[in-house]
């Protein structure tokens, strides 16, 4: 079954259809460090991108990170995930593992991954192997430093912003002067740590040279994308990400690019900025070396787009985020379902489910956590119920019941479609719950079409 884009999807394929047209058979400009106005257009129209170069980050924190990427690819954890991009289900070109604090889940793409826990304090997680549980260590250990380095980049940014100065300090080697922490007022201070406080990384790998086909780049003629354009999806507001980068490069790669090569360096690493549907900007295309950090700050995410624009050899990298799980962890999930089971009433002699009140936001609430309709059908098929309340009643629960056979039938197709039946059996994804349709256990069907007719049904009559 193919999904129904929403008006949000069809209006950003529109901008992408427009800008291609007015594109026609010509590239927007783009810059890379060898371009005299690389830094200055980087300083006016990127202020919140910042890149930390690897050697500001400590020798000892690298060989940790580094060892730590190897053994989760030895173990073979890291897997390519079905998404959803325009209706259809895909692999992603990299393959991915979520590592977290206890509990997150980090939703893009209409897939929804859970977090490999880190080991915090408090948490009680028990490891398949040891080499796993010493990389979950590091990658907590490498959010924790780019969590304070985050804060120091939010820093660095409001002190020059305040002093007005126009050199904003974008590309920080080891020597570059910190600031203190008066750069905050304490409210201030809070805001930028809550949106610096990253509580997931999404771990990524990719061999190009084992890729068949990748993508060519759509707007500059920058090269084959490992990851095309897009925002970050599913963060906190205004919160920011970091990234950490590792290639396998061997020292022929780590010299300064070639002049004489025109646009970016195709066995290189970059990753690519543009404003959002803006044609007149350049973008950037920022080469990446092995442990090199870039950070995007504030609403970076939400005004410009980023890809990632492959090398040669392989490349992992961690990115950081503060994933906005408010509701997508199992202890929400919990304690949503323990409010509306606050209306449910089990019947001592028959042991039927009833309801405590049938007042209609009480039944809402109770129809977007948890599956009533049965109990709520059997009042509103009752002899005498008078016609308002019963429309109420059906009102009340005929949207979530639609949303609920809407996305039932979605993720029922893409569990069967011909993509995830090509997956190893360990990475298929699974359609639970199911049940058949005359399972006796289950009140009401799997399918729920008939169910939402028969409402609709009632509703009509009463409107006749």
């Amino acid at each position: 079954m193919k999904r129904t884009q929403t008006a949000e999807e069809r209006e950003r394929e529109a901008k992408k259809l427009r800008l291609l047209e007015e594109l026609e058979d010509t590239w927007l400009p783009y810059l890379t460090p060898k371009d005299d106005e690389f830094y200055q257009q980087w300083q006016l129209k990127y202020p919140k991108l910042v890149l930390r170069e690897a050697g500001s980050v400590p020798e000892g924190l690298h060989k940790e990170v580094q060892a730590a990427f190897l053994a989760l690819h030895k173990h073979g954890v890291l897997f390519r995930d079905l998404v959803r991009v325009q209706g259809k289900d895909v692999l992603t070109p990299v393959s991915r593992i979520l590592i977290g604090n206890p509990g997150c889940t980090y939703k893009y793409l209409n897939t929804r991954l859970f977090a490999v826990p880190w080991p915090m304090k408090g948490s009680n997680t028990r490891y398949s192997e040891a080499e796993i549980a010493a990389a979950c260590q590091t990658f907590l250990k490498l959010n924790d430093y780019l969590q304070v380095e985050t804060i120091q980049a939010w820093e660095e940014l409001v002190a020059k912003d305040k002093a007005s100065i126009d050199a904003v300090p974008l590309c920080i080697g080891p020597d570059f002067p910190r600031v203190g922490m008066g750069s905050f007022d304490g409210q201030d201070e809070v805001d930028i740590k809550n949106r610096s406080a990253y509580n997931v990384t999404l771990l990524n790998f990719m061999d190009p040279q084992k890729m068949p086909y990748l993508k060519e780049e759509p707007y500059f003629g920058m090269g084959k994308m490992a990851v095309s354009w897009h925002h970050d999806e599913n963060l906190v507001e205004r919160s920011a990400v970091a990234v950490y980068s590792y290639s396998f490069e061997g020292p022929e790669e780590e010299n300064e690019e070639d002049p004489q090569l025109e646009g970016r360096d195709p066995d290189v690493w970059h990753v690519g900025f543009k404003i959002s549907w803006d044609i007149e900007t350049p973008g950037l295309a920022i080469p990446l070396h092995q442990g090199d950090c870039y950070f995007m700050l504030d609403d970076l995410n939400a005004t410009h787009q980023h890809c990632v624009l492959a090398g040669l050899p392989p490349r992992f990298s961690s990115t950081h985020r503060v994933a906005e799980c408010s509701t997508g962890t199992l202890d929400y999930i919990l304690q949503r379902c323990q409010v509306a089971l606050q209306n449910v009433r089990e019947e001592a002699d028959s042991g039927d489910v009833s309801l405590k009140s049938l007042e209609p936001a009480v039944l809402k609430q109770g129809e977007e956590i948890h599956n009533e309709t049965n109990a709520v059908l059997r009042e509103v098929r009752r002899e005498g119920v008078p016609v308002e309340q019963r429309n109420e009643t059906l009102t009340a629960i005929l949207a979530s019941l639609t949303t609920r056979q809407n996305l039932r039938r979605e993720w029922y197709a893409r569990c069967q479609s011909r993509i995830a039946r090509t997956l190893p059996a360990d990475q298929k994804p699974e359609c639970r719950p199911y049940w058949e349709k005359d399972d006796p256990s289950m009140p009401l069907p799997f399918d729920l079409t008939d169910i939402v007719s028969e409402l609709r049904g009632l509703l009509l009559e009463a409107k006749a």
